[in-house]
């Protein structure tokens, strides 16, 4: 019976793995072509205020980087142990706002496990498979993104107008906030989804008696009251 003690004595810690030069490029090869389509699908789903190419570059990076260290951890037991050791202290500081942007990186980092391992006929079929459905699902949440209208006005009897106007010319409307301010000066916050991403209809409620100005700006809907 082998005890813990007799593995030690052996070499069986300091043994590494059949290494292949052909197989190494390979993986790497496929996780750098993995990379650029994860690197494509999230400049085109990117929803946000302002596209950070950099965040986009460092998926494919985390990409590669995590193929070498699979690899390295497959092919000896005490690197293993030690990579498991030197995980354990990282502490990530950057937070990430974007719930879209922890999808990616943990897509990033499955993918690079996988073809760290060598499973490269899964990483090559799961990959197409998760950027359709981001494409898919991702250029839907575009068409159907909420905008807020922010209307100002100094008389209260454009207020009804207003908001006859948007019952007609867009899909959904919800009020979210309403100041008074001064005498008869009034702000109104609407969270608005306009028809086929019309905004002409901005256009007339500047236009009209008692309002003062009228502004449209997207947001991720969230909102705190």
């Amino acid at each position: 019976m082998t005890t813990f003690q007799d593995i030690f004595k052996s070499g069986f810690l300091d043994s590494f793995s059949s290494f292949s030069l052909t197989d190494t490029l390979l993986s790497l090869a496929a996780a750098f072509l993995i990379g650029i389509f994860i690197y494509l699908v999230y400049r085109k789903t990117y929803n946000g205020v302002l596209y950070s190419r950099s965040f986009n570059v460092s998926l494919l990076a985390i990409l590669l980087v995590t193929c070498l260290v699979i690899q390295g951890v497959t092919s000896n037991v005490v690197l293993s142990l030690g990579m498991v050791g030197a995980l354990s202290i990282v502490r990530f500081r950057t937070a990430v706002k974007d719930p879209m942007d922890l999808v990616f990186l943990f897509w990033a980092i499955g993918e690079g496990i996988l073809c760290g391992a060598f499973l490269l006929p899964l990483a090559i079929i799961g990959c197409p498979v998760v950027g359709i459905f981001l494409l898919v699902f991702a250029n839907r949440q575009q068409l159907d993104s909420p905008y807020l209208l922010i209307v100002r006005m100094e008389e209260s009897e454009a207020e009804q107008k207003v908001t006859e106007l948007l019952q007609k010319v867009v899909k959904r409307m919800t009020l979210k906030s309403k100041t008074i301010t001064g005498e008869q000066g009034m702000e109104l916050i609407f969270e608005v989804c306009p028809q086929n991403g019309q905004s002409t209809f901005v256009n007339e409620i500047s236009r009209m008696d008692g309002v003062q100005s009228a502004v449209m700006v997207s947001y991720d809907g969230n909102y705190a009251a």
